[in-house]
């Protein structure tokens, strides 16, 4: 694509480092920075010299105003993960790496509060795991935000718990709950930090301490530090770089044959370079003052970098054992492009099927989402085998007024996503209808919500119910319950022991009890649900002993292996489609 010349002004103030007129022109700085808005996406001969221009050019800008200064970090992130070549994308690492250090940067620092930008201050609500991980990271930084905190005074009811014995005489004569902790914690730690280890070291089970934190729901700031997380600087090494010369991919895929089109490679990755993904994806979420339990509970050991080419790839995160689910597997997974997140996948297994919740970035928004969302389903597709997936309502905006308000309904039925309820069906005929008739039609609000109340579908087989989202896990656990109150009653410890001891005499499993902790731990929750299985013990040897590997793997280094062990056993699929009053596809 030819794109059009810059302007005079622009390229008169770009030309020498030595010219200062968009330094100390507020006007002029806005035009190159609306001229660098208009041609991020614009790919060609000439392209990237014309970029580089402007860049160069505001680098010496000074912005008066937040947003203007914010407007020229979200270009330069844009452009460090679609840099036309090595010259942009270096000398836009370069502004990024002295972003924090800019003057206009630290005299807006307390407007751009919790931007994500470097130099600035985060605030957020973050759950025990996130909250823990910080204050070890960042100590001295992770501080409670007391002016935000409306429920202080119960750390006058918690702290006699948290500290020992002979200190708890003095918390009365503390003046406020403030006082309190900062008398308490050490000199070189933040009150927030304080709290968070002290309710992790309590002498209980950890998910008791987790809902003890989240109870009290602390508001904490964590102060910008050198080494502190920030979009800014959010990126790892990619094994090798893509140079963005042609258009963006705009266009919808074809769901149907972007299934069939694998990833060029999945590769397991060092422990080492396990941990800096790990790190970098709960870093992701920190700046954008979110949570995510897949990538907080993310296990090193099972990474894998998946290259979809054109410098797209996505870092493939498994939960750890002792947070994983009892029958799908979680994984997460960070959306790179040139090594820099531009969002995430949060995926749900088993049953040949995927739940999937899809996420790009603000600054990444209106490019290649469509695009990237197909090569996610054949991600899936070579990960776990799946030919079914499903997007629950959050997603479509139910309860979600950011999703109502962006379509993201229509997102998926453009796709070919499509609900399975009559309702909801015929809800959406009417809609297409209007729009055939008038194609500037848009759904209202209110018609929105009303199809976002359900999941929708893609297969590329036929529809079934054995699938993620149809299934009625709940169930299998009401059965679980019904069985354990009338056998144990609140003796359940006793219960999950018994019923281990009878599924190995069922399985044949000897020496069951030298399992790996994990994987010893995954056979005691199996155990009820597998007790309500009748006639187990007359499975053939090959069945039973597939059900022991299954096992096994859920508690192994990889949770996908337990997906296609579990896929792959039909008895076992029959059987607990049998429990649930569904009907198998096996």
């Amino acid at each position: 694509m030819r794109s059009a010349p810059p302007s005079t002004h622009v390229l008169a103030c770009a030309a020498s480092t030595r010219d200062r007129g968009v330094r100390h022109n507020p006007r002029m700085t806005s035009r190159a920075l609306h001229e660098l808005e208009g041609r991020l996406g614009r790919f060609g001969p000439d392209a990237g010299r014309k970029k580089l221009a402007l860049v160069r050019a505001l680098a010496r800008a000074r912005f008066d105003t937040p947003s203007a200064l914010q407007r020229f970090h979200e270009c330069l992130c844009f452009l460090r993960a679609y840099a036309d070549d090595a010259e942009l994308r270096t000398v836009v690492a370069r502004e990024l790496a002295r972003f924090a250090r800019r003057a206009d940067t630290r005299r807006h620092r307390a407007r751009l509060e919790t931007s994500g930008i470097a130099g600035t201050d985060l605030c957020f609500r973050f759950y025990h795991p996130t909250a823990e991980w910080l204050a070890r990271r960042f100590p001295r930084a992770l501080a409670i935000d007391w002016d935000a905190f409306d429920a202080a005074e119960r750390i006058h009811v918690l702290l006699p718990v948290l500290l020992p014995w002979a200190e708890t005489q003095t918390l009365d004569e503390a003046r406020s709950p403030r006082a309190a902790l900062a008398a308490a914690k050490g000199p070189h730690e933040g009150d927030g930090a304080f709290l968070a280890r002290r309710i992790a070291a309590l002498p209980c089970a950890p998910d008791l301490a987790r809902a003890l934190y989240d109870e009290l729901d602390p508001p904490l700031v964590l102060r910008a530090g050198p080494d502190t997380p920030s979009r800014t600087l959010a990126a790892c090494e990619p094994p090798a770089w893509f140079d963005q010369r042609a258009d963006l991919h705009r266009e919808r895929p074809v769901l149907e044959r972007a299934v069939r089109e694998p990833p060029r490679s999945i590769q397991a990755v060092s422990l080492a370079r396990g941990k800096q993904l790990v790190a970098l994806a709960r870093d992701v979420m920190v700046v954008r003052a979110r949570d995510l339990d897949a990538f907080m509970y993310a296990d090193p050991r099972d990474v894998r970098w998946i290259d979809c080419g054109d410098g797209l790839a996505f870092a493939a995160l498994g939960v750890a054992p002792p947070q994983r689910l009892l029958l799908e597997a979680v994984y997460g997974f960070l959306t790179l492009k040139n090594g820099v997140p531009i969002g995430y996948v949060l995926a749900s297994a088993l049953w040949n099927s995927c739940e999937v919740a899809y996420n790009v970035f603000e600054t990444f928004r209106g490019g290649e989402a469509a695009w990237i969302y197909g090569r996610v389903l054949a991600m899936l597709q070579a990960l776990f085998g799946a030919d079914t997936f499903t997007v629950y309502p959050y997603q479509l905006g139910h309860e979600n007024e950011e999703g109502l308000r962006s379509g993201a309904w229509w997102f998926y039925q453009k796709l070919g996503f499509r609900p399975r309820e009559r309702e909801t069906l015929a809800l959406m005929r009417r809609e297409l209808r209007r729009i055939a008739r008038d194609p500037r039609h848009r759904s209202a609000l209110p018609v929105l919500r009303r199809l976002a109340r359900h999941n929708v579908y893609w297969t590329a087989t036929s529809a079934r119910e054995d699938v993620i989202g149809r299934f009625p896990s709940e169930r299998l656990g009401a059965a679980v319950t019904r069985a354990m109150a009338r056998r144990y009653g609140a003796e359940r410890e006793r219960g999950v022991l018994e019923l281990s001891d009878e599924l190995a005499r069922r399985l044949g499993a000897r020496g069951w009890r030298r399992l790996p902790t994990d994987e010893l731990e995954a056979w005691r929750r199996w155990a009820p649900l597998l007790a309500l299985v009748p006639d187990l013990e007359r499975w053939s040897s090959s069945e039973r002993a597939g059900v022991v590997a299954l096992l096994r793997a859920k508690g192994g280094r990889r949770e996908s292996d337990f997906v296609r062990a579990f896929d792959g056993h039909a008895r076992l699929r029959r059987a607990l489609c049998r429990l649930a009053g569904v009907r198998s596809s096996e």
